[in-house]
Parts: C-alpha cells; sequence; structure tokens
C-alpha cells in the first residue's frame, strides 16, 4: 500500500485561492507598453509634431489623414466634415507644413413647451515635415466636399534624377 504524506497547506488573510492583487499583475506590464507605444507615435518625427496629442483640450480629434507619394508629387488628404474652407489654415515655413481648423457649431430652436439650445466647438492642428525634394513654392490646397487635399509637387531635379536599377539573380 502507497503511503501518503501530507503537506501544509498555507492560508493567508485574503480569501484562500485568490492571489492579492501585489502578488500577481499580469496586465501591469501590458499597459506600461501600451501607454508607451502611445507616447511614441505622437513624437514619430515625420508625422504629427510632438505638441499634437489626441486630448487636444476641445471636442474635435485630430483629423484622418492619407499620404500618398506619387511619381510627380506627394498628396495628403485630410477629412474634415462639417467645416468650410473659410476655417482651415494652411503654412508652410521651415520645412514643416501646417494645417489647422476651427469649428463652431451653435444651434437654437425654440417649440412650446422647450427650449433647446446647443454649441459645438473645437479645434486642430496637424504639420508634416516637407521632404528636401518637395517644390514649397508650389504646394496647392483645394477644399471640396469635407476633404482638404495638399499636393506637394516635387522638384524638376529630383524627378529627373531617380534611376531604376535592375535586380539580378546571383
Amino acid at each position: 500500500m502507497a503511503q501518503e504524506s501530507k503537506v501544509p497547506a498555507q492560508t493567508r488573510s485574503r480569501d484562500v485561492g485568490y492571489p492579492s492583487l501585489g502578488d500577481w499583475r499580469p496586465f501591469e506590464n501590458l499597459r506600461r507598453e501600451i501607454d508607451r507605444m502611445f507616447d511614441d507615435f505622437w513624437r514619430f518625427p515625420y508625422m504629427s509634431s510632438p505638441a499634437i496629442s489626441p486630448s487636444m483640450g476641445s471636442s474635435m480629434s485630430v483629423p484622418a489623414v492619407d499620404v500618398v507619394e506619387k511619381p510627380e508629387a506627394f498628396q495628403i488628404t485630410a477629412e474634415l466634415p462639417g467645416m468650410d474652407e473659410k476655417s482651415i489654415e494652411v503654412k508652410c515655413a521651415g520645412g514643416v507644413l501646417t494645417m489647422k481648423g476651427e469649428k463652431k457649431d451653435e444651434r437654437e430652436e425654440s417649440k412650446e413647451g422647450y427650449h433647446l439650445s446647443e454649441r459645438h466647438f473645437g479645434s486642430f492642428q496637424r504639420s508634416f515635415r516637407i521632404p528636401d525634394n518637395v517644390d514649397a513654392e508650389k504646394i496647392d490646397a483645394t477644399f471640396k466636399n469635407g476633404v482638404l487635399t495638399l499636393t506637394l509637387p516635387k522638384t524638376q531635379e529630383s524627378q529627373k534624377n531617380e534611376k531604376k536599377i535592375s535586380v539580378k539573380a546571383g
């Protein structure tokens, strides 16, 4: 017959079988890593400037932006629903292209038995470093149906200096 051996059980003042919060924190490191990732994203040098953050103290968030490189130009497209061209400003200075805007919306309605008054406002600013091969004097901006399109034409020299290199099997 096999002999049984008994091991004394250890108990704590908390519930038996459940580790205390100090003993087990599997998500704490994950949270720190995700926070670091978002912090790094907002400091990425070729996208938004470090001054921009997701919480800018207004009700408007950072607009969605697409950046596309074409053979003759870079194209930046920003979605700005509910805005008009008068409330958008685009500047280029010191090799940085900055777009900013402000949205204000007020609505007031009165009928028998109630009065409704709403105000919505917000602003945004987004900056991009311009590559050396962009002709800053020829940057163009158009706004249509809530979409701002910036065209950053490449210099003639950079388009001519492009050389295709063939890849050979080794």
